[in-house]
Protein backbone atom coordinates (compact mmCIF):
# COMPACT_ATOMS: atom_id res chain seq x y z
CA UNK A 1 0.00 0.00 0.00
CA UNK A 2 1.36 3.41 -0.92
CA UNK A 3 1.95 5.63 2.11
CA UNK A 4 2.53 8.78 0.10
CA UNK A 5 5.55 10.84 -0.83
CA UNK A 6 6.36 11.79 2.77
CA UNK A 7 7.77 8.29 3.34
CA UNK A 8 10.37 8.67 0.58
CA UNK A 9 13.91 9.81 1.38
CA UNK A 10 14.48 13.53 0.83
CA UNK A 11 16.85 12.82 -2.07
CA UNK A 12 14.02 11.07 -3.93
CA UNK A 13 11.66 13.97 -3.24
CA UNK A 14 14.22 16.44 -4.56
CA UNK A 15 14.69 14.32 -7.69
CA UNK A 16 10.90 14.12 -8.09
CA UNK A 17 10.62 17.91 -7.90
CA UNK A 18 13.35 18.25 -10.53
CA UNK A 19 11.54 15.80 -12.81
CA UNK A 20 8.26 17.70 -12.36
CA UNK A 21 9.93 20.95 -13.38
CA UNK A 22 11.57 19.28 -16.37
CA UNK A 23 8.32 17.64 -17.46
CA UNK A 24 6.39 20.89 -17.08
CA UNK A 25 8.99 22.65 -19.20
CA UNK A 26 8.89 19.85 -21.75
CA UNK A 27 5.10 20.13 -21.98
CA UNK A 28 5.25 23.88 -22.47
CA UNK A 29 7.83 23.45 -25.20
CA UNK A 30 5.68 20.94 -27.04
CA UNK A 31 2.60 23.13 -26.69
CA UNK A 32 4.47 25.89 -28.48
CA UNK A 33 5.24 23.47 -31.35
CA UNK A 34 8.95 24.26 -31.24
CA UNK A 35 10.18 20.72 -30.74
CA UNK A 36 12.41 19.05 -33.28
CA UNK A 37 12.13 15.33 -34.06
CA UNK A 38 15.37 14.49 -32.26
CA UNK A 39 14.13 16.08 -29.04
CA UNK A 40 10.85 14.15 -29.20
CA UNK A 41 12.83 10.90 -29.55
CA UNK A 42 14.92 11.77 -26.49
CA UNK A 43 11.84 12.68 -24.44
CA UNK A 44 10.01 9.49 -25.34
CA UNK A 45 13.11 7.48 -24.49
CA UNK A 46 13.18 9.20 -21.13
CA UNK A 47 9.52 8.35 -20.51
CA UNK A 48 9.98 4.71 -21.45
CA UNK A 49 13.11 4.30 -19.36
CA UNK A 50 12.49 2.11 -16.33
CA UNK A 51 14.90 4.34 -14.39
CA UNK A 52 12.71 7.39 -14.94
CA UNK A 53 11.41 8.79 -11.67
CA UNK A 54 8.33 10.26 -13.34
CA UNK A 55 7.20 6.78 -14.28
CA UNK A 56 7.97 5.16 -10.97
CA UNK A 57 6.37 7.82 -8.78
CA UNK A 58 3.59 9.35 -10.83
CA UNK A 59 2.62 6.73 -13.34
CA UNK A 60 3.85 8.51 -16.45
CA UNK A 61 3.88 5.29 -18.41
CA UNK A 62 0.31 4.58 -17.34
CA UNK A 63 -0.70 8.09 -18.38
CA UNK A 64 0.90 7.55 -21.80
CA UNK A 65 -0.80 4.15 -22.07
CA UNK A 66 -4.16 5.73 -21.20
CA UNK A 67 -3.63 8.37 -23.85
CA UNK A 68 -2.74 5.76 -26.47
CA UNK A 69 -5.79 3.72 -25.46
CA UNK A 70 -8.00 6.78 -26.01
CA UNK A 71 -6.52 7.09 -29.51
CA UNK A 72 -6.88 3.37 -30.22
CA UNK A 73 -3.13 2.90 -30.60
CA UNK A 74 -2.17 1.26 -27.32
CA UNK A 75 -0.81 -1.71 -29.27
CA UNK A 76 2.25 0.36 -30.22
CA UNK A 77 3.33 0.75 -26.61
CA UNK A 78 2.41 -2.84 -25.76
CA UNK A 79 4.51 -4.07 -28.69
CA UNK A 80 7.46 -1.88 -27.69
CA UNK A 81 7.30 -3.17 -24.09
CA UNK A 82 6.97 -6.79 -25.25
CA UNK A 83 10.11 -6.33 -27.37
CA UNK A 84 11.99 -4.91 -24.39
CA UNK A 85 10.94 -7.92 -22.31
CA UNK A 86 11.92 -10.26 -25.14
CA UNK A 87 15.36 -8.71 -25.48
CA UNK A 88 16.27 -9.38 -21.83
CA UNK A 89 14.76 -12.86 -21.73
CA UNK A 90 16.90 -15.95 -21.55
CA UNK A 91 17.67 -17.55 -24.91
CA UNK A 92 15.54 -20.60 -24.09
CA UNK A 93 12.50 -18.33 -23.51
CA UNK A 94 13.05 -16.19 -26.60
CA UNK A 95 11.62 -18.70 -29.06
CA UNK A 96 8.35 -18.90 -27.14
CA UNK A 97 8.16 -15.15 -26.62
CA UNK A 98 9.02 -14.47 -30.27
CA UNK A 99 6.09 -16.61 -31.38
CA UNK A 100 3.82 -14.86 -28.94
CA UNK A 101 4.91 -11.40 -30.10
CA UNK A 102 4.46 -12.39 -33.74
CA UNK A 103 0.98 -13.79 -33.07
CA UNK A 104 -0.10 -10.85 -30.91
CA UNK A 105 1.33 -7.91 -32.90
CA UNK A 106 2.87 -8.80 -36.30
CA UNK A 107 0.63 -11.37 -37.95
CA UNK A 108 -1.87 -9.69 -40.31
CA UNK A 109 -4.72 -11.21 -38.27
CA UNK A 110 -3.14 -10.24 -34.92
CA UNK A 111 -5.50 -8.96 -32.22
CA UNK A 112 -3.18 -5.98 -31.61
CA UNK A 113 -1.60 -5.63 -35.03
CA UNK A 114 0.97 -2.84 -35.24
CA UNK A 115 1.48 -0.74 -38.33
CA UNK A 116 4.60 -2.14 -40.02
CA UNK A 117 5.58 -2.09 -43.66
CA UNK A 118 5.48 -5.33 -45.65
CA UNK A 119 9.28 -5.53 -45.89
CA UNK A 120 9.66 -5.51 -42.08
CA UNK A 121 6.90 -8.08 -41.66
CA UNK A 122 8.46 -10.41 -44.22
CA UNK A 123 11.89 -10.05 -42.63
CA UNK A 124 10.41 -11.03 -39.27
CA UNK A 125 8.56 -14.00 -40.72
CA UNK A 126 11.78 -15.27 -42.30
CA UNK A 127 13.64 -15.37 -38.96
CA UNK A 128 10.87 -16.70 -36.73
CA UNK A 129 12.28 -20.25 -36.92
CA UNK A 130 15.52 -19.17 -35.26
CA UNK A 131 14.93 -15.93 -33.32
CA UNK A 132 17.83 -14.09 -31.70
CA UNK A 133 18.02 -11.33 -29.10
CA UNK A 134 17.75 -8.66 -31.80
CA UNK A 135 15.01 -10.25 -33.92
CA UNK A 136 12.53 -7.44 -33.30
CA UNK A 137 14.97 -4.51 -33.24
CA UNK A 138 14.04 -3.05 -36.63
CA UNK A 139 10.29 -3.41 -36.04
CA UNK A 140 10.59 -2.04 -32.53
CA UNK A 141 12.54 0.96 -33.81
CA UNK A 142 9.89 1.66 -36.45
CA UNK A 143 7.13 1.64 -33.85
CA UNK A 144 9.23 3.74 -31.49
CA UNK A 145 9.78 6.32 -34.24
CA UNK A 146 6.06 6.36 -34.95
CA UNK A 147 5.29 7.03 -31.29
CA UNK A 148 8.07 9.63 -30.94
CA UNK A 149 7.01 11.62 -33.99
CA UNK A 150 3.26 11.25 -33.72
CA UNK A 151 1.75 10.01 -30.46
CA UNK A 152 4.18 11.38 -27.89
CA UNK A 153 4.03 15.06 -28.91
CA UNK A 154 0.21 14.85 -28.82
CA UNK A 155 0.39 13.13 -25.44
CA UNK A 156 2.42 16.03 -24.05
CA UNK A 157 -0.39 18.39 -25.03
CA UNK A 158 -3.11 16.09 -23.70
CA UNK A 159 -5.16 16.12 -20.52
CA UNK A 160 -3.65 12.70 -19.69
CA UNK A 161 -0.22 14.29 -19.38
CA UNK A 162 -1.51 17.35 -17.54
CA UNK A 163 -3.29 15.18 -14.99
CA UNK A 164 -0.16 13.07 -14.46
CA UNK A 165 1.90 16.22 -13.90
CA UNK A 166 -0.61 17.56 -11.39
CA UNK A 167 -0.64 14.22 -9.56
CA UNK A 168 3.14 14.29 -9.46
Amino acid sequence: MCKGLSYLPSSCLEKAKEMRVKLSHLTETHQKHKVQDGKAHQDLESLLSKKNLFISLAGGLQAFRGFLRSEFSEENLEFWLACEDYRVSSSNMQRTKAGSIYTQFINPDAPQEVNLDAETREALLSVMDSPSANTFNKAQQRIYTLMAKDSFPRFLRSSHCMEAIKAF
